[in-house]
């Protein structure tokens, strides 16, 4: 029988926080941002593994807590350069089974939440391709020029603004990582090889923290969600 793992790349620094620390382990309520995510991850009873993908040089992981995940939580030094390559190196040293599910989760993103994870799994655990977290795109959007001047409106119909946890079978994903390496998403690099993941609707709490002003955001949902 498959089993179901996460897989969390954090061997990014994220510069556009503006900060010496790696984004990931910025202070969001209290807690390292990652600590959030892999806290989530770990308390589902699908999943059997949460797989850290770390840079091989990460000297602030270990300085945290991390028994509430007892049993669960791998940390991998095995990280990349990019994010297609830690995830795919992650895969590597794990030894998942091929026909085995991985989650493959933003440590930037710390308020997915316990319902939208099981329903998430739920939907997608009988699936020839698997699939991901997604929301329709609700605003207008507009194409810029190259003096940052409206060239023009994008329609907008059928177009979705993908997250993560992106699920797929393990075999499958890394071969589409070994065959596509420059993406900027897991589902991309199985789109290109002609296969349609399933988009499951989510919700805009689940977004990524990218610039200074989505803490003060994040810490909002987080208060909200432990009450």
């Amino acid at each position: 029988m498959s089993e179901f793992h996460a897989l969390v790349p954090a061997a990014g620094f994220g510069a556009r926080m503006g900060n010496e620390l790696p984004k990931q382990y910025l202070d969001l309520a209290g807690r390292p941002m990652i600590w959030h995510a892999l806290s989530t991850l770990c308390a589902n009873s699908n999943i059997k593994t949460v797989f850290v993908v770390l840079a091989p040089g990460d000297e602030f992981f270990a300085r945290y807590d991390w028994s509430h995940c007892a049993g669960k939580l791998a940390p991998l030094y095995c990280g990349g350069a990019t994010r297609a390559e830690s995830v795919a190196n992650g895969l590597l040293v794990s030894e998942m089974e091929p026909d085995d599910w991985v989650l493959v989760h933003d440590a930037a993103r710390p308020c997915l939440s316990a319902h939208l994870l099981s329903r998430m799994i739920s939907e997608l655990r009988h699936d020839p391709v698997g699939g991901i977290l997604a929301v329709p795109v609700a605003d207008t959007l507009k194409r810029a020029d190259s003096q940052q001047r409206i060239a023009h409106t994008e329609p907008r119909e059928g177009l979705w603004q993908a997250q993560t946890p992106q699920m797929f079978r393990a075999g499958l994903l890394g071969e589409a990582l070994a065959r596509c390496n420059t993406v900027t998403d897991e589902a991309s690099a199985v789109e290109a090889m002609g296969l349609h993941p399933r988009l499951v609707g989510s919700d805009s709490s689940n977004f990524k923290v990218t610039y200074p002003q989505d803490i003060e955001l994040a810490e909002l949902l987080l208060k909200d969600k432990s009450n």
